[in-house]
C-alpha cells in the first residue's frame, strides 16, 4: 500500500527468502508430526500373547490405549474433519481478515491441539486433540503457497514451491526417525509436547511482525465493517434512538455481512467446480493421495511384516527424506525448465506419477530387502516429482483472489477422499487377507488411476490466470489495486 504522502509503507521484516524459509519450517513440523504418529516408537502395538502363554506387553498409543487396527487407522485420519470444516472458513476470511494474521491463528490452534495430544488419556481424546490439529493446520494449508507463489523470483517460482512441499516428505521421513527414537528412549506423550514447544514460536511471529499482504488482496479487516456499524449506532443514539431499535441495527448489519461472506464463498465455488483444468487436476491429486497417505501410515508396519526390518522407522524414514527431498526438488526445476505452463506440468505429471508406479510394484515383488529398497527408491524419487507441478496448476489456473479458497479445496478434497480413507480401509484390507505384500501391491496400482487422470489434463484447454484481474466489481471495490508483495518484488529477488 502506498499512503496518501506517496511515500512507501515501513516494510514487513520478512523479505521473500525469509518467509519462504519460516514456511519451510512450520511446514516440516507439521509433517514431523504426522511421521511420528505413524512411527512405530509413537503409534506402537498391541499387547500379544504366544500359544505357549508367554505375553509381551503393549507399546505406544495403540498398546496405551488398546486400539484395534480399524480404530488405530482413523486416528492418522481424525485431524482431517476439523481440516475439512476449517480450510474453507480459512479461504473465505482471507477477503476480510488479513490472511497472514489468519495463519498466526491457526498455528496457535495447531500448538495447543498438539500438546493436547501428549495429555489425552484414551482414544476419544486424542481422536477429539488430532481434529484441533486439523482446524489449526487449515489456515497455513490454503494460505502459505499463494504467499509463496506471490514472491517467488518469476524464473524459479515452481523451484520455490518444491522447496515448500519439499518438506512434506522430508518431514515425514523425519517423523518417522524422530517417532521412533523418541518414543522408545522417552515416551510417545513427550514426542507431542516436543512439537507444541518448537511451532510456539511462530504463532507468537504472526501476531508481533507487520503482516504481510497477498495478490488479489486488499487490507481490509472485517472490524472496520463493525466499527462503521457501531459508529452509525452510536450517532443515532444520540438523536434518541432506542436501545432496542440499536440492538436491531447491529443485528441487521451482522446478518447482512454474514450472508455477503456466504454469497462470495458461493459464487466461488461454483466458479472453481465450473473450471475443468482445476477439477480434473485434483481428481489426479486425490487418486495420488490415497496411496501416499496409506504409504505414509502402514509402511513401517508393512516393511516390518514383509522384510522383517527391525529398524523399519529407521529404513522407511532414510529411504523417504532422500527421495522425496531430490524427487520434490527435482519436479520444480524440471518444470521451470520446460517452461512453467499447465500443459507441460500435467505432462510431467502423468509421466513420472506412471513410471513411479511400475517400478513401486516391481520393489514390492522383490522377495530380498536390497531389491526392495533399489526399486521403491527410484519409485519414490519420480512419485514426489509431483508435489510442486500438481500445486502449481492449483495455484495457476485460477484468478488470485481464488488461490486460497483453490489451495483450501484441493486439501480437503485430497484428504476427505484420499488419505482419510486410505488409512482405515488399508486397515480393513489388511485384517482381511493378512498378507501386507499383496496388500502393498493392492495399493500401489491406483497410482496407474492417478497418471491416466493427469494425461486428460495435457488435452485440456488451460491459461495461467495469475495476471487476471478479478471481474466482480463489488470484490474489486472492496479490496482495490493494491501491490501485496513483499519489500524488493519478485522481480528483484530474482536479481538476489
Amino acid at each position: 500500500m502506498v499512503p496518501k504522502s506517496g511515500q512507501p509503507s515501513n516494510p514487513s521484516w520478512f523479505t521473500p527468502k525469509r518467509l519462504l524459509i519460516i514456511f519451510c519450517v512450520i511446514n516440516l513440523i507439521n509433517y514431523v508430526d504426522r511421521g511420528a504418529i505413524a512411527s512405530n516408537g509413537v503409534n506402537g502395538t498391541l499387547a500379544t500373547c504366544t500359544d505357549s502363554g508367554v505375553c509381551t506387553a503393549g507399546s505406544g498409543i495403540q498398546g496405551d490405549f488398546n486400539l484395534n487396527n480399524f480404530q488405530d487407522g482413523v486416528l492418522s485420519s481424525a485431524f482431517m474433519v476439523g481440516l475439512l470444516i476449517a480450510s474453507p472458513i480459512f479461504a473465505s476470511l482471507a477477503k476480510s481478515h488479513n490472511p497472514f494474521r489468519l495463519i498466526g491463528v491457526g498455528l496457535s490452534v495447531w500448538t495447543l491441539a498438539v500438546a493436547g495430544c501428549g495429555s489425552s488419556f484414551d482414544f476419544w481424546s486424542i481422536a477429539i486433540c488430532r481434529m484441533l490439529v486439523g482446524v489449526g493446520e487449515a489456515s497455513f494449508i490454503s494460505l502459505a503457497a499463494p504467499f509463496i507463489d506471490d514472491n517467488a523470483p518469476v524464473a524459479q517460482k515452481t523451484a520455490w514451491l518444491a522447496t515448500f512441499y519439499m518438506c512434506i516428505p522430508a518431514g515425514t521421513a523425519l517423523g518417522y526417525v524422530y517417532g521412533g527414537l523418541v518414543g522408545s528412549i522417552f515416551n510417545w506423550r513427550v514426542a507431542f509436547w516436543s512439537e507444541a514447544i518448537l511451532m510456539l514460536p511462530f504463532p507468537i511471529l504472526g501476531f508481533l511482525i507487520k503482516p504481510l499482504q497477498l495478490k488479489g488482496f486488499g487490507p481490509t479487516e472485517s472490524k472496520q465493517t463493525l466499527t462503521s456499524i457501531e459508529a452509525n449506532v452510536s450517532e443515532n443514539g444520540d438523536d434518541g434512538m432506542r436501545a432496542e431499535d440499536q440492538a436491531s441495527i447491529r443485528e441487521s448489519g451482522l446478518k447482512s455481512k454474514l450472508w455477503n461472506q456466504f454469497a462470495r464463498f458461493s459464487k466461488d465455488m461454483k466458479e472453481l467446480l465450473h473450471d475443468s483444468v482445476y477439477v480434473v487436476n485434483v481428481l489426479g491429486y486425490i487418486a495420488y493421495n490415497f496411496v501416499i497417505g496409506a504409504y505414509s501410515y502402514w509402511g513401517p508396519k508393512a516393511g516390518y511384516s514383509i522384510y522383517h526390518m527391525s529398524n523399519a522407522d529407521l529404513v522407511f524414514g532414510g529411504v523417504t527424506i532422500v527421495c522425496g527431498i531430490l524427487g520434490t526438488l527435482a519436479g520444480g526445476v524440471i518444470l521451470d525448465k520446460m517452461n512453467s505452463t499447465i500443459p507441460n506440468a500435467f505432462k510431467l505429471l502423468s509421466g513420472a506419477t506412471f513410471l513411479g508406479a511400475i517400478f513401486c510394484l516391481i520393489a514390492f515383488l522383490f522377495k530380498g530387502l536390497a531389491g526392495f529398497i533399489v526399486f521403491f527408491s527410484v519409485g519414490e524419487l519420480l512419485i514426489f516429482a509431483t508435489q510442486a507441478p500438481v500445486n502449481y496448476v492449483s495455484l495457476r489456473c485460477v484468478k488470485p483472489s481464488l488461490r486460497p479458497l483453490s489451495m483450501a479445496i484441493s486439501t480437503v478434497s485430497i484428504h476427505i477422499f484420499g488419505d482419510v480413507p486410505s488409512a482405515p480401509l488399508v486397515g480393513v484390507l489388511q485384517d482381511h487377507i493378512n498378507d501386507w505384500r499383496k496388500t502393498s501391491l493392492s495399493l500401489t496400482s491406483i497410482f496407474f488411476i492417478a497418471a491416466v487422470i493427469w494425461f486428460i489434463g495435457t488435452f485440456l484447454k488451460s491459461e495461467d490466470l495469475f495476471n487476471k484481474d478479478d471481474e466482480d466489481e463489488s470484490i474489486t471495490a472492496l479490496i482495490g489495486k493494491t501491490k501485496p508483495l513483499l519489500e524488493g518484488s519478485s522481480e528483484a529477488s530474482s536479481h538476489a
